[in-house]
């Protein structure tokens, strides 16, 4: 049996080592972040889409990226067109791609070559592109770690950080000084008109502090609740002995998070061993039949009912920690006797106060992207943690 201690070290260690990785990265791409942000709203006011693409586990990011540009969660905030052509990207690009749009294309560190084709056919049809990770592209990214967990995390500050930015650019464009909105997300910016080169050095500067706020919820979680991730990864780890699968879910950013962790253990890195596990939040057809004919709230306690054995362990991802269609699925999992874990932001919500899961995970934020990019650390780290049980 592994010592709980030397487990806790090492989670505690993995979330510090992470936040030098990510702060040393924003350091030296933050200016040209800017830049490239300042060009993404140019190209959306001028009737541009954002078009992204991956395959396996970095098909979420896709997913995410779409989410966070068309429903954005500052009040006020215009939907901006974003889509994720995942299932078939050279295809679709081929039939909807215009010259103003903005391309992301989503692989491993180690790049995967059919994104990078698609990428490039885009850039010869006059496409901004973001290839992450890439060395061809209007902004490529050096991966600065081979960890695949690292580096989804990493692209998932990165494109958090885009959204927010582009925003702001876009308003200051638009409107030549008044940011609206947007200003509590970069108070610097008032209602004078600044020269675009100073308002590029100022958002990069708080490019910065951003990455440095994102280190400091991470070591919280790091200090604060290392112990309880080991505690929770013993607990599943018992269950899976006993043939059970984990069953996870979420709503928008956190959907995708589901779905990625589901993948991660299903399809994980070379070396691990595959933990059986279903995302619900994977299941367009369900989602929108049950939505449509018994309601919103119902759409993870259906599937919960299908899909649900004894041995299973529900695994509940919300940012805010009182959606409701989050709360009734995890009333029903422990209702059936399963081992119920939430992934929780804010102060926990209700489904803290309310003893709905044998293990809360709390990132303590109101901002709900550090929130998502540091639970991303969480249960990339409690998979990692899942893969020393099964090999002690």
């Amino acid at each position: 049996m592994v010592n709980t201690c030397d487990l806790t070290t090492a989670v505690h260690d993995q979330l510090l080592q992470r936040n030098r990785i990510y702060e040393d990265f924003f350091i030296l791409e933050s200016h040209r972040l800017a830049l490239a942000c300042r060009e993404m709203s140019g190209r959306f006011l001028r009737g541009g889409r954002l078009l992204a693409f991956g395959r396996g586990p970095y098909a979420t990011d896709a997913q995410h990226v779409s989410v966070e540009f068309v429903h954005p969660i500052i009040v006020g905030k215009r939907a901006l067109p974003a889509l994720d052509l995942s299932i078939l990207p050279g295809p679709w690009l081929e039939a909807i791609l215009q010259p103003e749009d903005i391309v992301m294309g989503f692989g491993p560190p180690s790049g995967d070559q059919e994104i990078a084709d698609a990428l490039n056919a885009a850039s010869n049809r006059g496409a901004m592109t973001f290839a992450l990770p890439g060395h061809s592209g209007s902004y490529t990214l050096d991966p600065p770690s081979a960890h695949p967990f690292i580096h989804q995390e990493l692209v998932e500050i990165l494109y958090h950080t885009l959204w927010e930015t582009v925003h702001v650019f876009f308003e200051h464009q638009e409107l030549g000084h008044d940011v609206g909105d947007s200003a509590f997300l970069y108070p610097f910016l008032g209602r004078q008109k600044e020269p675009s080169a100073d308002v590029v050095d100022q958002v990069a500067a708080s490019i910065r502090a951003k990455a440095q706020d994102d280190s400091q919820l991470r070591a919280r979680v790091a200090r604060e609740q290392s112990e309880q991730i080991i505690a929770a990864a013993r607990a599943i780890h018992d269950r899976l002995q006993k043939g059970g699968k984990l069953i996870v879910f979420g709503n928008g950013g956190s959907a995708t998070d589901a779905n990625d962790f589901a993948i991660d253990c299903v399809l994980p890195p070379a070396g691990y061993k595959p933990v059986p596990a279903i995302s619900l939040s994977m299941e367009p057809a369900n989602l929108t039949a049950i939505a449509n004919d018994v309601g919103i709230e119902l759409i993870f306690l259906r599937q919960m009912i299908a899909h649900a054995r004894p041995n299973d362990i529900a695994v509940g991802i919300s940012t805010s920690g009182g959606s409701k269609n989050i709360i009734l699925a995890l009333e029903e999992a422990r209702k059936q006797g399963l081992l119920t874990v939430a992934l929780l932001g804010y102060d926990g919500g209700d489904i803290l106060r309310g003893h709905l899961a044998d293990f809360n995970l709390v990132v303590h934020s109101d901002y709900i992207p550090r929130i998502q990019e540091v639970q991303a650390s969480v249960y990339h780290v409690l998979r990692e943690t899942l893969e020393v049980l099964t090999h002690a």
